[in-house]
């Protein structure tokens, strides 16, 4: 039978507002953007998230250029509106040496994108830190700052260095900020600020930027204000840890990962950013697992959960996987292992896990995994924290030698 007019136009309506939704048939509509770095070909792989299934499809035009070299990191203005992505580059072929280079690397730099209705990626502009071999980058906790750490500081001395930068809430553009902590007299202000040798990764939390020294296992702390890195008392931080390979923190807890051990390190944060051992010290890793690099912290109600990336195994047996997940509850007295949904806490992922994200919604979770140069997603339980394999399918091609990845809400 034949629909009338006015049944025609309100099933053209429904239909014009389901794809102005975003919905369909088949799933509930696009919660989300997630973005996985790729560096065996210098590309930013891009997905829609379906908020019904949690599954990922590529959006309109990827994969994009990073438009440098060697991409290791990437981070998300609050709002979705700008991604900023961290080329680390190459040696330059006039340098023997990258700790007697005083040349900033072939392809390196901070890539200012601005971020479609569809999830593309619009190249803005490329910023360069003061140091060389760029390794992390972080906001403040105002969102209004980006601090770039580098593993060699221009003064040739060996340590590491932190640019920090403003951005323009409207345009996203960076405006490097002087250091006026410490000028010398009758000299310009420096440019950078300096930390330990070998720094590899550094977090913000609240008022204090926590960065992790690889060369002796150390912890350099800042007070943080208006974009400005102020010495604390504290001084450098001695850990216990042997193989220090990442650090996270939330509320007023940081927490590292130690390879060398296999243990999880967490720490509280006290006055002037000192760092002291929590009830339960060091915490074992999940059994079977081993070189922990990277970690994941969760709210699921009123538990906090912690998730750690481990990229290998010490269990030969067919039935552990050789990359996985481990799971802890984070509690007052100090970390116990998860139990829900598999034997020991530990969920099974695709090989050389790197970064972990989680969906505005809480509901879903996805890592990129380095060897396949893919994504796997995971269904997240907030009241017990036991990962899931999605409804239909956890594992998504993404691009080769994928390394960090970054998720943001829908963008308008």
């Amino acid at each position: 039978m034949k629909l009338s007019w006015f049944g025609r136009l309100a099933l053209a309506l429904f239909a014009s507002l389901a794809l102005g939704l975003g919905m369909s048939a088949c799933g509930g509509g696009t919660i989300a953007y997630l973005w996985v770095l790729g560096q065996q070909y210098n590309q930013i792989a891009a997905f829609k998230v379906d908020d019904y299934t949690g599954n990922l499809t590529q959006t309109p035009h990827e994969p994009f250029s990073v438009q440098g070299t060697n991409p290791v990191t990437l981070v998300v203005k609050a709002g979705g509106r700008f991604v900023y992505v961290l080329n680390q580059g190459t040696l330059p072929s006039t340098c023997t040496s990258a700790s007697t280079c005083t040349t900033a690397w072939t392809g390196s730099g901070i890539v200012e994108f601005s971020v479609g209705g569809d999830g593309s990626l619009t190249y803005q502009q490329t910023y360069h830190s003061q140091g060389f071999e760029p390794v992390w980058m972080q906001f403040d906790s105002t969102n209004s700052y980006l601090y770039v750490v580098d593993k060699y500081s221009p003064s040739g001395d060996g340590n590491g260095s932190i640019t920090s930068f403003s951005i323009d809430p409207t345009t996203g553009r960076l405006t490097l900020v002087l250091n006026t902590q410490s000028v010398p007299p009758n000299s310009p202000a420096p440019t950078y600020w300096e930390v330990g040798k070998n720094p590899i990764m550094m977090k913000q939390l609240g008022s204090c930027l926590f960065t992790v020294n690889s060369a002796d296992q150390s912890i350099t702390p800042y007070s943080t204000s208006g974009g400005q890195l102020v010495n604390t008392t504290t001084g450098k931080i001695a850990t216990s840890a042997s193989n220090i390979t990442s650090i996270n923190g939330n509320g007023s807890t940081i927490i590292l990962t130690d390879a060398g051990s296999n243990e999880i390190l967490p720490y509280a944060v006290g006055s002037s950013c000192n760092l002291n051992s929590t009830d339960g010290g060091a915490t074992p890793n999940a059994a079977g697992t081993s070189n922990p690099v990277n970690s994941f912290i969760a709210t699921g109600g009123t538990n906090t959960y912690l998730y750690i990336l481990n990229q290998s195994t010490t269990n030969t047996t067919s039935n552990q996987p050789y990359s996985s997940i481990s799971g802890f509850l984070v509690q007052s007295t100090g970390l116990a292992p998860l139990t829900a949904g598999s034997a020991n806490g530990v969920y099974q992922v695709q090989a050389a896990p790197v970064c972990m994200v989680e969906d505005p919604t809480n509901k879903w979770m996805y890592v990129s995994n380095r060897d396949p140069g893919a994504v796997t997603g995971k269904q997240f339980d907030q009241t017990t924290g036991a990962l899931s394999d999605l409804p239909r399918g956890s594992n998504f091609p993404a691009t080769g030698l994928a390394s960090c990845l970054a998720i943001s809400g829908n963008v308008d």
